[in-house]
């Protein structure tokens, strides 16, 4: 007869030993999986590549307009220098540019002879003042295209010799009315040759103002008129 009460061996009701007799325990926290916690350096240091990648990519559409319409802003471009203020003495415009094809028409003394044989391609004629201290000069700039550059060697010639004759000045041949204006083809000379273009200046002063040296200056130096002729 087995016996009775609490003897060794004996087993409660269930099966399990007394310090069990609540059930299997209870699982604990589940281990963290390894390297957990936050992302990874090369996590890292792919999110950054992404990231230069696209701050790229806007940076080119701003610079140089994309796809998108987004247009970078240009810098604005510097106005060319004007002819008139980039040398030495500054012009004003008194007459012209004014522009024809019959230059033996535009001319006085053998030039109109000499045209007539040797036709131009065009003439250019404008008419300036400048202002240097107390003197005050008008200035004649003349611009004769030839058919070709030994064409405009021999004009040149020709008007560097006195007594022949020139291309009219906008006030000599009344274009333009200027009360008091000196005779230009009384004072300083001189003509330059580029190419086909023959480019003549004649400069007085003002109220029988002399200075040779100065009227020089200004008759070379107005030789980059032509440029304000050009652009009409």
């Amino acid at each position: 007869m087995p016996a009775v009460g609490g003897g060794p061996g004996h087993r409660p009701a269930g099966g399990f030993p007394p310090s069990q007799a609540g059930g299997p325990p209870a699982p604990g926290p589940p281990e963290p999986a390894p390297g957990g916690g936050g992302p990874t350096p090369v996590m890292l240091g792919a999110l950054l590549v992404g990231v230069a990648v696209v701050v790229g990519l806007v940076w080119g559409l701003l610079r140089s307009g994309g796809d998108g319409g987004v247009q970078g802003t240009p810098e604005a471009a510097e106005p060319p220098a004007s002819p008139l203020t980039s040398g030495p003495y500054t012009y004003e415009v008194v007459g012209g540019p004014e522009e024809a094809t019959d230059c033996s028409a535009n001319s006085y003394g053998d030039m109109i002879d000499w045209f007539a044989g040797n036709p131009c391609e065009r003439v250019l004629r404008g008419l300036y003042t400048v202002q240097e201290g107390q003197a005050r000069a008008l200035v004649s700039v003349v611009t004769v295209t030839m058919p070709a550059g030994g064409a405009a060697q021999q004009l040149k010639a020709v008007t560097d010799t006195d007594g022949t004759g020139n291309v009219h000045d906008l006030a000599r041949d009344g274009t333009v009315q200027l009360p008091g204006a000196p005779v230009v083809a009384n004072g300083e000379y001189h003509s330059v040759v580029d190419g086909r273009d023959v480019t003549i200046v004649e400069a007085a002063f003002f109220a029988e103002h002399s200075d040779p040296a100065l009227l020089e200056k200004i008759s070379t130096d107005a030789v980059r008129l032509t440029e304000h002729l050009r652009a009409g």
